[in-house]
């Protein structure tokens, strides 16, 4: 894990705008929230949120709204159905099922957005991608898989993994190839799967806490065929558990957002109780942050935000399916501003404006 440099300002804040989407209480498949959403533009040119919309008994689909803006702000959503169900056998269980917390990333250079999610599998929650042209159909390319590294000593295919999010450009790789990066973040649990099995971390990865990973995929390999997005290398940590707003685990947020100073990272961080295995960890409080990360080496962070950039404060972010919890998982620029979309206590979606301080 690369230290951070301490010098480097990191000149942002975050500010409410407001509740954007709330569950329609007469739609059996928002009956336990709408949540954590993806957003892109579409050829028409407006704005579509992608929520994850949670039914009873804890099963998630993803869903299309378009973005109501009024006067440069998002004020609210219109539904327009459901674009992806936990149809395949790898996103359904025995007693479970879902497609979860999508992330959306627009690369000019393949043309299409790319939506990672969480598959609620056999094996519990598994990363995945599909893609789209129009933001209506979107094409499953599958499981993702992280090809062996015999330094880490493990295979990162047994874990667990979330909180998956592409960059939007090309980046340098780690053997100076241009490459296109996922941040993702294993979870060294295997306790759920096999009583006695513990956590397992990899060779040389001393704290086991949930932290934020990166991998690689060669641009040139996406640019023959986009099913080569599923296969990522050379992944490596690179940042842990470390400022007192996320001291039981991290994880990424928003695509990374090109800015002055390198790539800006919103992230979440956690405190309290993290529940073993997928149950909901009641009592845990999810703050936002960020971080700034190295265009030259998007694995080596340059700045971290020392205090929250967004706390639970409002009914909606305390009081919820997960009370205290804001999370950001969108990020758009909107008639010059760039605005933020997050989970709040898991029921409902906020926005928030991300502002640059006084340097």
């Amino acid at each position: 894990m690369t230290q951070r440099n301490t010098e480097t300002a990191l000149p942002y804040a975050l500010n409410r705008v407001g509740v954007l989407m709330n569950p329609d209480p007469t739609d059996p498949l928002e009956a336990e929230g709408v949540l954590n959403p993806a957003t892109a533009w579409g050829p028409d040119g407006e704005l579509y949120l992608f929520p994850r919309m949670v039914a009873a008994g804890n099963v998630s689909r993803i869903g299309r709204a378009r973005v109501v803006i009024r006067d440069g702000v998002p004020v609210g959503v219109e539904r327009q159905g459901v674009v992806l169900s936990p149809d395949e056998g790898f996103e359904r269980g025995a007693h479970n099922a879902g497609v979860e917390d999508p992330r959306i990333t627009f690369i000019p250079d393949l043309g299409v957005h790319v939506m990672t999610y969480v598959a609620y599998g056999p094996l519990g929650p598994r990363p995945a991608l599909a893609v789209s042209t129009d933001t209506i159909s979107w094409r499953r390319l599958g499981p993702l898989h992280f090809t062996y590294q015999s330094h880490l000593s493990t295979d990162l295919n047994f874990f667990p993994n979330k909180d998956l999010v592409f960059f939007p450009e090309i980046v340098p790789g780690p053997d100076g190839r241009p490459s296109f990066a996922m941040l993702h973040r294993p979870m060294w649990d295997l306790d759920w799967l096999r009583a006695g099995e513990g956590a397992p971390a990899p060779a040389g990865v001393a704290d086991s806490r949930p932290s934020i990973w990166i991998a690689y995929v060669e641009a040139e390999a996406a640019r023959r065929d986009l099913s080569a997005l599923t296969s990522l290398r050379h992944s490596a940590s690179v940042a842990g558990p470390e400022m007192p707003f996320e001291v039981a685990k991290i994880g990424a947020g928003p695509p990374p957002l090109r800015v002055p100073e390198g790539w800006l990272l919103i992230h979440h961080g956690v405190t309290g109780p993290v529940a073993k295995g997928f149950e909901l960890s009641h009592g845990a409080v999810y703050r936002a942050g960020g971080m700034l990360l190295d265009p030259a080496d998007p694995a080596r962070v340059l700045a971290r935000s020392q205090e929250p950039w967004l706390s639970p404060e409002t009914r909606e972010e305390t009081i919820g399916t997960l009370g205290n919890v804001v999370f950001p998982t969108a990020v758009e620029r909107i008639a010059g501003t760039v605005y933020v979309f997050y989970g709040m206590a898991d029921r409902a979606i906020g926005v928030a404006a991300l502002e640059r301080t006084a340097d």
